[in-house]
C-alpha cells in the first residue's frame, strides 16, 4: 500500500472509492438497487491474526466506537469458524487508519481481510465466491474486497463485473464527521429513480453520486470540501460519504493539492488500483508457502 506493511505478518485491508453511484431503485424489503464502480486504493488499514488452538475470536486493539461483539472482523472470523467447522481461533490485531463513516470501505474491507486471511491461515479453503457469499451477509461491499478486482456492481452492490480502468492518483478529503448512512438512504429528498446506464456510458462521462444533494444539506463540512477540491479537479463523493476525491494524473500533480488544504483540514493522496493490495498480499504469501 501506501507505506511498507509494518512487518511481513500484516494483511492489508485497503481503501475503495465509488467512482460513481446511482439509485436506480428500490427492492419490496427496502434495500436500495444501485449502480456503481468500485476502485481500491493504496492505503488502507492493518490486520493482524495471530493463531490459537483453543478456538477463541479475541479482538486484541481497540476501535474507538466499536465494541468487539460488533466489530466486522471478529463477526468475519466467527462466521467463517462457524461454516466450515475449523477448530482454531485467532486473536486480530488492526492498525486503524481509515476513517469511520468516511465512506471508504474500512469495515468492510477489514472483513474481507479477515475471511482471506483466516481462510488461508486455517487451511479451509473455500474458494473467493464462497467466502464472497459469506461476506454479503455481513455487509453488502464485503464482496468486491474478497474479490480484489475493481469493478462494476449492480443489484445492492453485491453482482460484480470486474473492469479495468486508468490508475490514477486521488486526493482524499476526510471531513470531521461521519455520515450516518440509514438516515441517507432514509431521507425523502434522495433520488432513487435514477435511469440505469451501462458501463459504455460510464466510461464516456464523469459519473455522479446520487447522494451528493442530500448528504451536502445534512453536513455542511462535506459540502464545504467538495467546494473547496473542485477548485482543482472533479470533486465527487464516494458511497454515502464523507470523504470526497478527486482524480490527478500523478503524484507530483496530487501531492501540490494536498499542500494547499487550509490549516485544520486532513486528507490524504493515494493511487487508485485494479488489482486489490489485499490479493498482492496474498499471492505473495502463496508464492512463498507462508
Amino acid at each position: 500500500m501506501d507505506a511498507v506493511a509494518p512487518d511481513p505478518a500484516a494483511w492489508p485491508a485497503p481503501a475503495k472509492l465509488n467512482l460513481m453511484l446511482r439509485i436506480v431503485g428500490r427492492r419490496p424489503d427496502g434495500y436500495h438497487l444501485l449502480q456503481t464502480v468500485f476502485q481500491f486504493l493504496d492505503r488502507g488499514d492493518w490486520l493482524w491474526f495471530d493463531l490459537r488452538d483453543d478456538g477463541l475470536i479475541e479482538r486484541a486493539s481497540e476501535v474507538p466506537g466499536v465494541p468487539a461483539a460488533a466489530d466486522l472482523t471478529v463477526r468475519a472470523a466467527r462466521l467463517l469458524q462457524q461454516t466450515t467447522g475449523v477448530r482454531r481461533g485467532a486473536t486480530i490485531r488492526i492498525a486503524k487508519r481509515l476513517p469511520l463513516g468516511g465512506g471508504l470501505g474500512g469495515g468492510s474491507s477489514d472483513a474481507a481481510t479477515t475471511l482471506v486471511a483466516l481462510n488461508h491461515l486455517w487451511r479451509t479453503g473455500l474458494t473467493l465466491a464462497e467466502l464472497a457469499e459469506l461476506g454479503l451477509t455481513l455487509g453488502a461491499d464485503v464482496p468486491v474486497f474478497v474479490h480484489g478486482q475493481a469493478a462494476w456492481a449492480e443489484g445492492v452492490g453485491e453482482r460484480l463485473t470486474p473492469v479495468d480502468l486508468a490508475e490514477p492518483w486521488f486526493v482524499v478529503l476526510v471531513p470531521a464527521c461521519q455520515v450516518a448512512t440509514g438516515a441517507v438512504f432514509n431521507d425523502p429528498d434522495l433520488t432513487r429513480n435514477s435511469p440505469p446506464i451501462t458501463i459504455t456510458d460510464f466510461a464516456a462521462g464523469p459519473g455522479g453520486n446520487d447522494c451528493e444533494a442530500v448528504v451536502y444539506r445534512r453536513y455542511p463540512e462535506v459540502a464545504a470540501a467538495a467546494r473547496w477540491l473542485k477548485q482543482y479537479g472533479q470533486a465527487r463523493l464516494t458511497g454515502t460519504g464523507a470523504c470526497v476525491f478527486a482524480a490527478f494524473p500523478d503524484g507530483p500533480s496530487a501531492e501540490r493539492v494536498l499542500a494547499r488544504l487550509p490549516a485544520g483540514w486532513t486528507g490524504f493522496m493515494a493511487r487508485g488500483c485494479n488489482r486489490s493490495p489485499l490479493h498482492e498480499h496474498l499471492a505473495w504469501r502463496l508464492a512463498a508457502s507462508i
